[in-house]
């Protein structure tokens, strides 16, 4: 029986880690990719990788390189090149190199691996998937991107710190985009199916989505650098759905039209993963308090899709 194939795309903090994740759950044979001027670190952590298989026991074969001809046949693709935004740089800068950096990974994905699942991490995210998804000329099921995972699981962290509970029994749901675009759903929020509200107060919940909202700053402050563990976690967590067709329901900066009156854009939604990408995005109702907030989350994705096509005429 034929492994599966997972290909990561930059082999940075992020990359690595979900070349990581990926092998040590036996998803399948994993491939990390850089450029070329890159080429030595991809091998070197991907041949470091494969040298833990025998004491921790995975049998997943890792490889790294900087031919795209390697990724060839990939089942999915996740693709975490790009810069970070660095001090000075406007967000209009890194849209502008980034996009670039994403068109080209995605047109290269697309000649390789047609069929693949392309996972999108890079930042700013809303950006990069339209980017993938223009360049690729992919199926809008075929394209996905990473925020939504991590900013549930780093919900689901503080709450079960607030609460002195396992983090296994926390079920939760936010919507809209990363970070400060977030929309907080504490009625879709339970332990072990009781409703939060009756085991925290107003406060203590809100206090806990708001640290969700600028968890990565708060890393980035603790350490000089962006969080890659966690949201390395979540983009294997979508991988691993995709790859054993679990069907789980996951928020994902999934593609909209008639959906939350979107119009054709990629935003953060609960949906169904499985073996064919996006199978389902879930519309659920919102109330008179989170409508507004979900609105909002979706302008700021179009306004920066529209700087995307003002940049970049032949994406749009």
């Amino acid at each position: 029986m034929r492994r599966a194939k997972i290909s990561v795309i930059g082999a940075g903090n992020v990359g690595a880690t979900c070349a990581h994740w990926a092998a040590s759950k036996e998803l399948g044979d994993v491939v990390l990719l850089d450029i070329p001027d890159k080429e030595g670190v991809a091998q070197g952590k991907a041949l470091d990788l494969f040298c833990c298989a025998p004491m921790e026991r995975f049998d997943a074969n890792v490889h790294g390189t900087a031919d795209y001809a390697d990724t060839a046949n990939s089942d999915v693709v996740i693709v975490t090149a790009g810069l970070p935004r660095k001090p000075g740089m406007s967000r209009d800068d890194l849209i502008g190199t980034n996009v670039k950096i994403v068109r080209s990974v995605a047109e290269q994905v697309a000649t390789h691996s047609p069929d693949a699942i392309m996972i999108l991490v890079s930042n700013p995210l809303d950006a990069m998937v339209y980017t993938a998804w223009k360049a690729s000329g992919f199926p809008t099921n075929q394209i996905v991107g990473q925020a939504g995972c991590l900013d549930v699981a780093r919900y689901r962290a503080f709450l079960a710190m607030k609460l002195g509970c396992s983090v296994e029994d926390i079920s939760a749901l936010l919507l809209g985009g990363h970070g400060d675009d977030m929309v907080p759903l504490p009625r879709y929020t339970s332990v072990h199916g009781i409703p939060i509200q009756q085991l925290l107060p107003e406060a203590e919940i809100t206090e806990c989505v708001e640290r969700a909202k600028v968890g990565g700053g708060e890393i980035v402050k603790l350490m000089g650098t962006s969080a890659y563990y966690a949201p390395a976690s979540g983009s294997v967590q979508m991988a691993e759905a995709i790859i054993k067709d679990k069907k789980r329901i996951l928020p994902c900066a999934a593609y909209c039209d008639s959906e939350y009156g979107v119009g054709g854009y990629f935003v953060g939604v609960p949906c169904i993963l499985g073996s064919g990408g996006v199978e389902k995005v879930i519309e659920i109702d919102l109330d008179a308090t989170e409508r507004p907030l979900m609105d909002e989350s979706i302008s700021h994705v179009k306004d920066l899709v529209a700087t995307v096509k003002e940049m970049f005429p032949d994406l749009a």
